[in-house]
């Protein structure tokens, strides 16, 4: 990957996992590599080696939202700066989620630059900063300033923004907290914002620290205003405003016919039968599942309206019974936004519930499902002590249908996964074969359960043991009795009760009377197919094996051995299974068995496979 970055010309560099202070350092001679649009989003790199590696290129683009390692929004906007080129070159920047802190700067002798010296600036991103009134007026003197993101800053005054009204297009202003505008004072302001088509000036409703009457007040107006008001508007998202009745917003719709979004999310309006009419008006809302959807995809970002949107679909997926796999991919998605809020992942589990019960999993794409298996497991580790996650993770039939179907992958080329991770998955797999065998089916779902755990178990003592521990004996003598009938499925189970048999310390399960005089019962019937034969022998040779942990009736083991005797014709797939039924002191019908198995996994290797 890196051989690409530095082949080509321009590029843009987002590697959360290797990035860093050592690894960005390659980036530092800008006469071999011309770095156009980087993205350090989320990186540990440090003020010095941001200075360093990115400063010195003449960047079109940057993202550096919320790196740690002590970067901070003074260093990023005078590092550029210092580049004389990238003042007029940087077009999109984004900060969100840094301290812009210039007093530290300063403190440390730097010299505070403002963001009018980077002039050739379109796009600005400073959502979660500590943005203020005198930070804006600088911004505002740009030129060429055409989208400004100012959410969740300290931003008390929008009079700035008259500066760049004739450039202004989008200005998105979530969660104003510090806001001290009245409605007519707001009005006045939007009203001179000729060249606006997109704005944002939602609520979280959620929030206990403040009211935000003004802005609700502002947003009715607005809606109840004249169409001169904002007369471009393409798009606005009042998510979160209250007060806002259904005439207004009807009223709103109908004079500007070149509207192509609404955010209605938490208004209480969403549900306006007009809206239903606007074939290409996009609404955020709980109206239907169009507009849930649309607000899941939309707010990915904000913890309020995710927790919002994921209630609804809750409500609205309790009884689907048709596969929606791009509604999966905005749940985990949502999930994968906010790793810390229980909120979040508490509705979000629950909708992974609705959505995966019965054979709904079975349609899903199988990346899909080993993306949602993965987070699900990240919201266990991270919220291991909350039972309603836990509870809603196991009582799904249908979730452990994907769960063990995307899982086993994992598990087959992770032999070391955590004792946890690993027990989830045989659960899940068994409650796949639990499920499919209280109804008799035989189909391809089942015999991948089957064959997942067969090979979960291969040469795999911990994972044979959490078979036992996860009572799939049990199943399993039910399945040997229920699908008498099937060899492709009485194979598939005894090739995974000989994995267990293959472990001396846990021989001691499986002496059960009734299980091995089934599987005996197995070998002595020549109409039974070869390969259950074969493998219902490896159970008895590798029990029969051992006198001293023989724990049945001797005169059930000398009735094994001498069927072991009196077989031929089976087949197996390793060497090393056999070497102790070979041993001298084994008695013969055991080292017989060993023998014929030896030779016709050599004649018939071509031939095997599960």
């Amino acid at each position: 990957m890196l051989l690409f970055f530095l082949q080509c010309p321009s590029v843009c560099f987002s590697l959360q996992e290797i990035l860093n202070d050592t690894t960005v350092g390659i980036f530092r001679n800008c006469k071999e590599l011309r770095l156009r649009r980087a993205s350090i989003r989320s990186c540990p790199v440090s003020a010095e080696a941001f200075r360093l590696a990115l400063c010195p290129h003449r960047l079109l683009e940057l993202d550096a939202s919320w790196v740690f390692g002590g970067l901070t929004g003074a260093d990023v906007v005078s590092g550029l700066a210092s580049n004389a080129e990238c003042r007029s070159s940087l077009q999109r920047l984004s900060l969100s989620g840094l301290r812009l802190d210039w007093e530290s700067l300063e403190a440390n002798g730097g010299v505070r630059v403002g963001f009018s010296s980077l002039r050739g600036l379109r796009t600005l991103n400073l959502a979660n900063t500590d943005l203020n009134d005198a930070a804006l007026e600088d911004i505002c003197t740009l030129p060429h300033l055409e989208s400004l993101d100012i959410s969740c800053s300290a931003i008390s005054n929008f009079t700035a923004l008259l500066t760049c009204k004739n450039t202004l297009r989008s200005l998105i202003a979530h969660r104003l907290r510090q806001l001290d505008m009245s409605p007519a004072q707001l009005l006045s302001v939007f009203s001179h914002l000729h060249a606006l088509k997109h704005l944002d000036f939602s609520d979280d409703h959620l929030a206990v620290d403040s009211d935000g009457r003004d802005g609700d007040e502002t947003a009715r107006q607005l809606l109840e205003g004249s169409p001169q008001v904002l007369p471009l508007l393409v798009s606005l998202d009042i998510s979160g405003r209250k007060r806002i009745s259904e005439a207004a917003l009807r009223t709103f719709v109908e004079s500007r016919s070149g509207l192509v979004f609404l955010g209605l999310l938490a208004t209480g309006v969403s549900s306006c039968d007009f809206l239903s009419t606007q074939k290409n008006l996009k609404v955020t809302g709980e109206a239907d599942g169009n507009q849930v959807c649309e607000a899941l995809r939309r707010y990915r970002d904000r913890e309020c309206f995710i927790r919002v949107a994921l209630t609804h679909l809750y409500s609205l997926t309790i009884d689907t019974d048709k596969p929606q796999p791009d509604v999966l991919k905005l749940v985990v998605s949502g999930m994968q936004s906010h790793p810390t809020s229980l909120h979040v992942h508490l509705v979000a589990t629950a909708c992974v519930f609705n959505l995966t019960t019965q054979d709904l999993a079975e349609a899903m794409p199988i990346s899909l499902l080993s993306s949602t298996v993965t987070q699900l497991l990240h919201t266990m580790k991270k919220f291991p002590n909350h039972q309603q996650v836990r509870g809603m993770l196991s009582g799904s039939k249908g979730f452990h249908t994907g769960y063990g179907m995307c899982s086993t992958q994992h598990w087959l080329h992770h032999p070391g996964e955590e004792r946890g991770q690993r027990i989830l998955g045989i659960l899940g797999l068994l409650a796949i074969v639990q499920q499919k065998a209280m109804v008799g089916v035989v189909d391809s779902t089942l015999k991948f359960a089957l064959s997942a755990l067969w090979n979960l178990t291969d040469e795999m003592p911990v994972a044979a043991r959490n078979f036992i521990e996860c009572q799939g004996l049990e199943l399993y003598e039910e399945v040997l009795e229920s699908y008498c009938t099937e060899p492709s499925i009485q194979h598939k189970v005894l090739g995974l009760l000989n994995n267990i048999a293959e472990v001396e310390e846990l021989q001691a399960d499986l002496m059960e009377e009734d299980l091995l005089e089934h599987i005996l019962s197995l070998l002595q019937d020549p109409q039974v197919d070869v390969e259950v034969r074969y493998f219902a022998g490896g159970i008895l040779a590798h029990l029969a094996s051992r006198p001293e942990a023989w724990t049945l009736e001797d005169e059930l083991r000398s009735t094994v051995l001498k069927q072991l005797s009196a077989q031929f014709n089976i087949r197996c797939e390793s060497f090393r299974p056999f070497c102790p039924l070979l041993q001298p002191c084994q008695p013969t019908g055991v080292q017989l068995w060993a023998v014929w198995a030896i030779h016709l996994m050599i004649s018939n290797r071509p031939k095997q496979g599960k």
